[in-house]
């Protein structure tokens, strides 16, 4: 394996972010988690050091003899020897959690060459599975990670119990232990308020609605996580089915409203799309929140044939570009929030300035 080396992920586009898969046009990127604990040990926030870092060593033994996981570019990332931007990154890249980031030993992300697979060890849980693809792939996204899940309890005893399942450090994810959410992007949803009620509809059908970075994060960039919340009592191909059904159903309501929007409203939208690639080529300070924003309005443009020498794939590019850890990575040093700003103004003024 490869210790603690960002820039092997630097050197690659992000895999989860791919136009060609299905229904990308809406559905951004399927992620599914997998939450689990070995049986006779305590969880990570009540065991000692060494307890933790000698669950760490087991369990990275045991991925080692994945599949996924064997290869020998494997990528290994240790907590405690990660630098701020570093951090950044593994956020950014929706690899790892904030929670993940403390002062406490054992913990480490392996990750797979193409960042489809990773482990986190010792945050909330002792392990968490993740498959991440992109578009909408829910169910082949859960039959990968079923494969790692049992190839990885052929080398470990995960804690389970006959009548609640998987045991969990949060009472929310006992059971099957398992997270799946769908990003989607919804911004004729959002731009004729019916966001509001979909988000009440949802809630009501215990779905979980987040943003990009999960949990308190914002909705920006009209960026929507839909994940179950439901573990206990069903089953992981129920929850699967049932999510991917209400996923459907908004994108197919998304897909209605834009098409309303173009008959009925066509100078508003034209008008917000515009102002949306005008700030991206033309401002000169640009908050992280306003990037997204706009690239959100600049990839609805794109969506509907109104841009020429502007794709999919440049607007997937510009997204994790614009991030904080990104944009420092990228200009080799820790930057003010003033800075970064500023340099990510000039890193959408230059990207678009090149595909004119």
């Amino acid at each position: 394996m490869i210790y603690d080396n960002v820039e092997n992920l630097l050197n690659r586009p992000v895999t989860f972010l791919d136009e060609s898969a299905p229904d990308s046009q809406i559905a951004i990127s399927t992620r599914i988690r997998l939450a689990r604990n070995l049986a006779d040990h305590l969880f990570p926030s009540l065991a000692t050091d060494d307890e933790c870092t000698a669950v760490c060593d087991t369990i990275t033994a045991a991925a080692k003899k994945t599949t996924a996981l064997s290869k020998r570019n494997a990528m290994c990332f240790t907590s405690s020897e990660l630098d701020d931007i570093d951090r950044s990154i593994l956020l950014e890249r929706r690899l790892a959690s904030p929670e993940f980031f403390t002062a406490v030993p054992g913990r480490r992300i392996l990750v797979c060459p193409q960042e489809a697979c990773s482990l986190m060890i010792n945050e909330e849980d002792q392990l968490r599975l993740q498959i991440l693809r992109p578009g909408l792939q829910l169910r082949k996204t859960w039959q990968e990670i079923n494969l790692l899940d049992d190839q990885l309890g052929k080398e470990l005893d995960f804690a389970f119990d006959d009548q609640f399942g998987f045991l969990t450090s949060c009472p929310t994810n006992v059971g099957t232990g398992l997270r799946a959410s769908v990003m989607l992007h919804l911004p004729a949803l959002v731009l004729t308020g019916q966001m509001e009620a979909t988000l009440k509809g949802l809630a009501k059908l215990r779905i979980e609605v987040r943003g990009v970075y999960g949990e308190l994060s914002d909705k920006s960039g009209n960026l929507f996580q839909i994940s179950n919340q439901v573990t206990l009592g069903e089953s992981e191909s129920r929850i699967i089915d049932s999510l991917e059904t209400i996923i459907r159903q908004i994108i197919d309501s998304e897909l209605r409203t834009r098409k309303k929007l173009l008959q009925s409203d066509h100078n508003a939208l034209l008008d917000q799309i515009g102002r949306a690639y005008g700030r991206l080529r033309y401002c000169y300070t640009l908050t992280e929140k306003e990037a997204l924003d706009s690239l959100s309005g600049l990839r609805l443009g794109v969506d509907l044939g109104l841009f020429k020498d502007v794709n999919i794939a440049m607007i997937n590019e510009m997204f994790t570009g614009i991030m904080n850890g990104h944009l420092q990575k990228r200009y080799g040093k820790k930057l003010t929030t003033a800075e970064c700003d500023i340099f990510r103004a000039v890193f959408c003024r230059e990207k678009l300035r090149r595909s004119e």
